[in-house]
């Protein structure tokens, strides 16, 4: 039993020892290592397709977010669905007051305020740790220097719940964007009934709401995008969505879902609900 004991005692002080020492081992690697409100965050360089330098963070598992690193494309969009959300916001044609629930690297935000996509952005976060990363390594902070010193304003950081910032929403939006999720699930009943209805009165007559649904679009684990376009369509009079990955339907992807009233043109590929 004694020696049981201590054994049990070695391997778990071997254990806490790994453990403290592994943001250093991570950092000579290139990692930085930090816990944040939903576990542990990695921040790393790699390539793409290209060779071109891409800055990822991952979340507890999860890559929430991707930047290119080249100061002339840093606030360029690395993501497809990121691409397609800014494609359906500049088809309106008109700079636009946003808001985009949910940080991490805040690549749409910086994307939108740099790029005169919007009058006004509010990028609304809950973690302040994930804001200060943000600033720290994906160039939050030179965006809003660049863009508010030209239009005081433009960028808006929101140190809160995406839930409870709109309950309190007075002014309405033109666009809202729903990208606060904790790794496939997302944060507050944003793809309920109850949902839909609080877009529905944060946004302007003809206001546009898009989200980010990772799931597949058929089959086992479809739910959440199943769920969210039947709520948004007892509410809004158009619905549609953008599937990653239409040629395998039953894995999991970033498919883009938009709801409005307004009669917005949608390129080639979108699923129209109604």
């Amino acid at each position: 039993m004694l020696a049981w004991w201590i054994w049990t005692t070695v391997i778990g002080l071997a254990l806490v020892a790994i453990v403290a020492a592994l943001p250093s081992l991570l950092a000579r690697r290139g990692v930085a290592m930090t816990r944040t409100r939903f576990g542990v965050t990695l921040v790393f360089d790699s390539e793409d397709e290209d060779g071109t330098t891409v800055r990822l963070l991952n979340v507890n598992g999860t890559f929430q977010s991707l930047s290119y690193v080249d100061p002339d494309l840093r606030f360029e969009l690395v993501a497809q669905y990121h691409r397609d959300m800014a494609d359906v916001v500049l088809g309106l044609g008109r700079p636009v007051r946003a808001c985009v629930l949910g940080g991490g690297g805040f690549s749409l935000p910086k994307y939108l305020a740099t790029h005169e996509g919007a009058s006004s952005v509010d990028a609304v976060e809950i973690d302040p740790k994930i804001v200060r990363i943000a600033r720290e390594s994906f160039f939050l902070e030179e965006a809003e220097r660049r863009v508010n010193a030209l239009r005081p304003g433009t960028l808006n950081v929101v140190t809160e719940d995406a839930w409870a910032f709109l309950d309190h929403v007075t002014e309405p939006y033109d666009v809202i964007v729903n990208e606060a999720f904790t790794g496939k699930k997302p944060l507050g009943p944003m793809a309920t009934d109850e949902g839909a209805r609080a877009i529905k009165r944060c946004l302007r007559p003809g206001g546009v709401f898009l989200s980010d649904a990772r799931c597949p679009i058929e089959g086992r684990g479809s739910a959440p995008l199943t769920e969210a376009c039947e709520a948004f369509a007892a509410e809004f009079e158009h619905v549609a969505y953008l599937p990653e990955r239409p040629e395998e339907p039953r894995k999991p992807g970033n498919n883009v879902l938009v709801a409005t009233d307004a009669d917005v043109r949608l390129p080639e590929g979108w699923v129209v609900v109604q």
